[in-house]
């Protein structure tokens, strides 16, 4: 049944890779999104308390079924923001992205300038209330990669063993012999909008909405087909409510939908802080994932289970993804993983900084 399994996950990778003309490609994402902000929304670019920000997220998925070869995720950015009027902020930042799928190693790298202006449009700093619309953007690029040579084809199956031979064989994919296994490095635009506001201690509420690939770049691998990434449209919100001055909840959902399909993920963190010396805060969540099809069919995928850290200016945050669907039947329920990291660098000046918690 195991081996099975294996190559069901090996042929649903090809199929996606190489029938160019149905396939939609798609961007990876992250349990932890309000880990990777500068992933989710050009305009979250400056928006932490503090002078620099530099964030770090892995992921890992599909271990179970995949072994050695799983899915893994890496973002990291870097941003810093500028008081550049009264009230108003100027940030900027880079990001980076690489996502390496299956056995084939297919590879999408991206790297993005972010840029964000911070304008308050009420409240004040001193009192630690008030309200700002940013709007953000990013510019870079990316390439893909993959390696054919480690594909199977139905010309490589043997029936006496019913599975592929260890032996070499001829694929007998002529169309592949002197392909290029990289892309074209193409050009990339994604531009974003938030809202937030600060009504308290512990007490705030954001939200926002970015479209990314709005310039609809060309990722094929082969020069006679064309295959362009679609939009990814982002949607999100949250904040924080606090119940006591130790004890408070920040709930949180981000809709995204990127050609045919629509995923979803909503939940919340508890977050208790003993107000120590050294800033100790301790956060526990649980985060439903769910997916519609063109179908409209809606489908309950995953529960991730996280936990943060937060000691003096970094964040440590681990998540597990419990699979719920009938892909438990294949992976034992074991999805995947998520680790990350943010530090921030605290102000020059010790001047209340009005942001929210994510």
């Amino acid at each position: 049944m195991k081996f099975n399994r294996y190559y069901l996950l090996v042929l649903v990778v090809l199929m996606v890779l190489f029938k160019t003309t149905e396939s939609q490609a798609q961007d990876p994402r992250f349990s932890q999104f309000y880990a990777a902000p500068l992933q989710v929304n050009p305009a979250m670019t400056g928006v932490f308390e503090g002078r620099w920000r530099a964030n770090a997220i892995y992921r890992d998925q599909w271990g179970s079924v995949l072994g050695s070869v799983p899915f893994r995720t890496i973002g990291a950015s870097f941003d810093m923001r500028y008081n550049v009027a009264k009230r108003d902020y100027f940030a900027f930042g880079l990001s980076a992205l690489r996502d390496e799928v299956g056995v084939g190693h297919f590879i999408q790298n991206r790297a993005h300038l972010n840029f964000s202006y911070l304008k308050q449009i009420g409240g004040s700093r001193r009192s630690g209330v008030g309200q700002y619309l940013v709007a953000g953007g990013q510019v870079g690029g990316g390439q893909n990669a993959v390696e054919f040579n480690n594909f199977w084809f139905s010309e490589q199956f043997d029936l006496t063993i019913g599975g592929f031979p260890n032996t070499a064989l001829d694929n007998r994919e002529t169309s592949l012999i002197g392909q290029s296994q990289n892309s074209d490095i193409f050009l990339d635009f994604n531009a974003g909008l938030l809202y937030y506001a600060v009504l308290g201690n512990n007490t705030s509420f954001y939200a926002g909405a970015a479209i990314h690939h709005l310039n609809n770049p060309e990722v094929s691998f082969f020069a006679s087909s064309a295959e362009s990434l679609n939009n990814r449209i982002v949607a999100h919100m949250g904040g924080e409510l606090g119940f006591t001055d130790e004890l408070s909840i920040l709930p949180a959902a981000i809709f995204m939908k990127q050609g045919v399909l629509t995923s979803w993920t909503t939940g919340a963190n508890i977050r208790y802080n003993n107000h120590d010396w050294n800033e100790v805060a301790m956060r526990l969540g649980l985060w439903p994932h769910f997916s519609s099809t063109p179908d409209s069919r809606f489908y309950f995928e995953s529960l991730a289970v996280t936990a943060i850290l937060e000691l003096n200016r970094v964040n440590f945050g681990v998540s597990y993804d419990v699979t719920v669907s009938d892909l438990q039947e294949a992976n034992n329920s074991r999805g995947g993983f998520e680790l990350s990291m943010i530090y921030t660098h605290p102000a020059e000046r010790k001047v209340k900084t009005v942001c929210p918690k994510f």
